[in-house]
């Protein structure tokens, strides 16, 4: 199996909460949608990952199934890279100035990595990664 591209669809409950969360964060908004009343979508990292949001009620239609509930399971654990500790910490501050729930504390664990977890307003969870020489 050889894919052309992967990309993620997660459930939201507001399209506009959204929408301005990761707009606050400084993630690029991904025109490509065609002024969808059914999601917003973000272009991510130097190779664009592309993250959908779709409307909880629209994806379950397309998942053939149950979504399960970000706010109290893990469904999964997007790692986005930092620069820096500083730009590890500098992070921080903005996600819970944007409306994010900081899981822990930017912290040291092991030798040479530093970050911290966070959940969006729908309780994806992300966690800011900072490793010596990546």
């Amino acid at each position: 199996m050889k894919p052309k591209k992967i990309w993620s669809n997660l459930g939201v409950s507001d399209l506009e909460r959204t929408t301005k969360f990761y707009t606050e964060l400084g993630f690029k908004p991904n025109n490509d949608t065609h002024g969808s009343k059914e999601l917003t979508s973000f272009l991510v990292g130097e190779h664009d990952f592309v993250m959908h949001f779709f409307l909880k009620d629209i994806l379950k239609t397309s998942m053939k199934g149950e979504i399960a509930d970000s706010q109290n399971v893990n469904e999964v654990l997007f790692t986005v890279s930092a620069g820096s500790k500083d730009q590890v910490d500098n992070w921080e501050k903005e996600i819970k100035k944007a409306g994010g729930k900081i899981i822990s504390k930017p912290e040291e664990f092991g030798k040479g990595y530093y970050g911290f977890n966070f959940a969006d307003p729908d309780g994806h969870r992300f966690n800011v990664f900072y490793m010596e020489g990546l």
